[in-house]
Parts: structure tokens; sequence; C-alpha cells
């Protein structure tokens, strides 16, 4: 359906699919996923339905954290192609109808920057105050962001003379967003990605990127920012900010609204996905009601962003140590499943143990709740983790796009990353090749999918309620828009699930499926049936 506010506020209704640039596809035979490659396979994604591609980081890096540990901002890496490359894929994005996210990583450089490099020879430098130094060790600031693989936020530099501080590994240093020049220079970089033809960036750690730990005005408001929202909605009116903020709903509200004006358009919800796999561990809908329900009043503009898996660990911080471990016990039973204590590093395939009609049901249930769907590469055709990879690279494995060698992901014999073969999500069982033109495939289900979640943006839009119903295993969702009125309904047990349409329910004699199990057909009636891990989104009419 096209509406005239639905295109405006066009996050709102969007589907959105998290790639990696290194690990996408190889044009060049090099090994290494680049630009060119990317831009070949974007008809992939336009056939997929998905609307908004979000990249990883490809700016030049030491890869100390996998591209997120910059040296330039402003500047492709040379291992992925240049600046016209990258202007060319906007260009061939733009015209397949699909909109370009890039990360935004501001709130740390690479200690190989040559900002930090300056900054370290002399006191006197201009680029001193762009970080955050101390004559002391002072007390940290929370836990460490990484446990296990960190030990402080702040490190002794040699050169300096001083200690620098810094939220994730110590090559990364934090910047000083409260001296001005550091603003000055998010600013033009801002500019230059909007100049380029995205249509906005992923904000990385934003709890941390807005902090003043560490500076000389850790007491003062901050309004970072809400400075860096007033540029983009200058520079760009259609542009948002996808903000990464694992916290409370209550703490949600403040990156939303900021000083009083508008904050980040979208949000990920971190509470809501966490919970959902709390519910899928317990066979009960009752977390996902729970978490759905805490969410804050939105400003018009804004919008929750949903995932049931991203690029990486699957962080379960915000579970209680118990509710933690009934997903633990679940999804990730080994030791080498997890990560830092809290998160899980497997694949969505291998966590349902490739289970296709458990897939589906995270996945539509992903799509289904009150919010934009985001999905990661390689799980709309079930594609399975490399657990030889160390930390959250167990889960950014190559794209598999055919059974032959290396998935088709490259023609070279020494891979970026290694391609995984064997084992039901290695490529020779799971590919792009295999599943495209098969209509019963999992990537034929999953375009289904999202193009009726594109069809009725009640979906995104509407306003909703979550209706209680005597089986504790189905969550029920009603989305109202306009004169548009769907109810999803979706059964997290193993067990069939019968509901009786009555009471709030009772319209749906008249409703009609859009999506839904194939293997029993939706028939109005006096009872609705749900298979195991089995789903419904019915529609009313007009």
């Amino acid at each position: 359906m096209t509406d005239k506010a639905t295109s405006d506020l066009w996050w709102k209704n969007a589907v959105i699919y998290c790639a990696d640039v290194a690990t996408w596809a190889d044009s060049d035979g090099d090994g290494v996923g680049d630009l060119a490659g990317l831009t070949r396979r974007l008809d992939y994604l336009s056939g997929l339905g998905v609307t908004t591609l979000w990249l990883m980081p490809f700016y030049p890096s030491p890869l100390g954290d996998d591209g997120y540990d910059i040296t330039d901002y402003y500047a492709v890496d040379p291992r992925f192609g240049s600046l016209g490359d990258f202007v060319e894929m906007i260009r061939t994005a733009d015209n397949l109808g699909i909109r370009v996210l890039v990360d935004l990583v501001l709130s740390h450089t690479s200690i190989e920057h040559p900002w930090f490099q300056q900054a370290r020879r002399a006191r006197g430098s201009r680029y001193r105050d762009f970080y955050r130094w101390s004559d002391t060790v002072q007390a940290e600031p929370s836990e460490v962001a990484f446990p296990g693989e960190q030990d402080s936020t702040w490190t002794f530099d040699e050169a300096a003379g001083q200690y620098y501080m810094h939220r994730y590994y110590d090559f990364m240093a934090d910047l000083n967003i409260t001296d001005p020049n550091v603003l000055d220079e998010m600013h033009k970089v801002l500019g230059l990605w909007l100049e380029l033809g995205i249509s906005g960036f992923r904000v990385d750690s934003l709890p941390f990127m807005i902090e003043t730990i560490g500076t000389n005005a850790r007491d003062q408001p901050v309004t970072y920012l809400r400075s860096l929202v007033e540029f983009l909605e200058r520079r760009s009116g259609n542009a948002i900010f996808l903000g990464e903020a694992n916290v409370s709903p209550q703490e949600q509200q403040r990156y939303f609204e900021v000083d009083g004006g508008d904050g980040v358009q979208m949000l990920f919800d971190f509470r809501t996905c966490a919970a959902q796999w709390l519910a899928h561990a317990r066979g009960s809908a009752a977390p996902v009601i729970e978490a759905l329900n805490s969410r804050p009043r939105l400003p018009e503009q804004a919008q929750y962003a949903n995932f049931a898996r991203h690029h990486d660990e699957l962080n379960l911080g915000l579970l209680s140590d118990g509710e933690r471990d009934e997903v633990f016990a679940a999804f990730a039973p080994e030791q080498r499943h997890r990560v830092y204590g809290r998160g899980i590093r497997r694949r969505l395939a291998a966590m349902l143990g490739h289970d296709q009609q458990r897939i589906r049901l995270a996945l539509a249930l992903t799509m289904a709740l009150p919010g934009t769907p985001v999905l990661l590469y390689g799980d709309g055709i079930g594609m399975g983790e490399d657990l030889s990879l160390p930390g959250r690279l167990a889960v950014r494995n190559p794209m598999q796009w055919s059974p032959g060698p290396a998935g088709g992901f490259s023609a070279a014999s020494r891979l970026y990353r290694p391609a995984r073969a064997g084992g039901p999500g290695g490529y020779r069982a799971v590919n792009v090749a295999d599943q495209r033109h098969d209509p019963a495939s999992l990537y034929s289900w999953v375009a289904r999918a999202i193009r009726v979640r594109r069809e009725y943006p009640e979906l995104g839009w509407g306003q909703w309620r979550t209706i209680k119903v005597s089986n504790p295993s189905v969550l029920v969702i009603e989305a109202r828009w306009r004169d548009g009125r769907m109810i999803t309904l979706h059964n997290l047990a193993a067990d069939p699930a019968t509901i009786t349409p009555q009471g709030d329910l009772a319209d749906l004699k008249r409703a009609s499926q859009v999506l839904g199990d194939l293997e029993s057909p939706y028939r109005p009636g006096q009872e609705i049936t749900l298979g195991r891990y089995g789903f419904r989104w019915l529609r009313l009419p007009d």
C-alpha cells in the first residue's frame, strides 16, 4: 500500500537487512568481499523485498575489532574499494528502490587514527582534547564492555605520559564529546556520507557516545546528540539515526526526545529481543507481552527496530540471571556457544536446531512485532555460524551463495574469513542458488513474509495492543491503522494450540489469512488452530 504518510516516514514501514561488505561477495578474487561484489548482489536483496540495507563498517581500520576501530571516517578501506565504488553501489541500490544506512562509530577511534597519534605526542596539540586523559587511573565507570577480554577502561600511554579512557578495547580510545572541535568534525563526517546519497546512520554504542565520564564536564547537560540530530535534519530532511542502546525501557525515552526536541528516529529494542528468546525457551508468550507493554510512549516520528538476531552477540544482559540461564540452557547449552557471560554467539538457525518451522516462527514474530524488522544477512536462508572463529565473529561468516567452493563467496584459495562447508548450516546444504527458485525454501517464505509485511502498514504504523487468550503459549497482537485491522497469532510451544474467536477476537470469523501455516489452511469458524510453533496473520475487511 502506497501512502503519503508512510512514504514521508519511510523507516516506519521498512524492512532492514544488515550485511558486511567484507563477507558478502568478493568480485576480484583476493579473498575479501568488496563494494563491487556487494553491488553485483544487490539484486538478491531486491528479490527478497528488502527496502533498506545497513552496512557494517567499511572504513580504513587495523581490524582489531572487525572494523569498529576506525582510522579515517572520510574514506573507504582500500581492501573494499574506493569512494567511487561506494557511489556506484548507492546508485545501483537507489535504482532497485533500496535505501542504505552506514555504521556511525563516533564514540571512539583506533589509537592508530592520526588524531590520536598527534594527541599523544604533545599536550599542546589541538587533538589532545579530542580524547579523554587522566594523570591517574580513575574509578571504573561500570563493568567493562567485554568481560574476559578487557581488564580496564583506562590504559597508560607512554608517549602521552597519561592514561586514556576506552570503553571497549585498549586499542580504541574514547573521544571527548565536550570538545567543540570533535562536534565540528562529526558534523563533517555526517555531511560527507549524506552528500554521497545514504539515507541515514546506525549509531554504534549510543549511550557511550553521549556520556561525559572522563571529561571535566561530567555534571553538565549533554547536548551533543541533539546537535547531531539537528545537523542531520538540516542536511537531509528524510535521513535517520538508528540508535544502538541496550538500555531499560525507562532509559529509552531520553534518546527519542532530547532536550525537549526530537531525538533519534529509531532504537533497537534489546529488551523485547531478549524477552522473545525467553519466550521461545519457555514456550510462553508472557515475556514478550510484558516487554511490549513496558515500552515508553513514542513521538510521532519514532520507531522501534525489532530483531531476532543481529551481527553482535545475542545480548541477554537485560534478563535476570535465572532468565538468562533458561535461554542458555535452551539455545546455547555448551560453553563455547556463549560469550562475555551474558550473550550467545550462535546464528538463528543453529540456535533453533535448524528446525524450519521454528525458524519461520521466530522470523514471523520478529516481522509482526510493533516496529520495523531487522534481518541479519544469511538468516533468510538458514545459515549456520562458525564457532571456530573467535567471539562475535562466529556469526560474521561469509555469505553462502552456492554449493560450490567457498560457497560462491570468492574464487580465492585464501579467504578473509573461512567459509563453512559442512553441517546442516554449511554452504553445501544451505545456499542462495538452491533456494532462490524453490517455492518451498526458507528464502521463498521469507520473501513472501516481507511482501506481506510491506503490504499492510498496520504492522509498522498502527496502534497496537496485546490480547490475552486462554492458551499461555499463544501471543496475540492487534494492530490498527486507519481502516485496516490485523490480528497476528504466534504459538511459541511445540504442542498445537486452539483459540476460540470470542470477546476481542469475535470478529476473526470474518478475517482472511495473509500469512501462516501451509500445513493447515485457515478456515474462518468457531476455532483457530495453530500447529507446533505455528502462526497466522489475519486481516479483517475494511
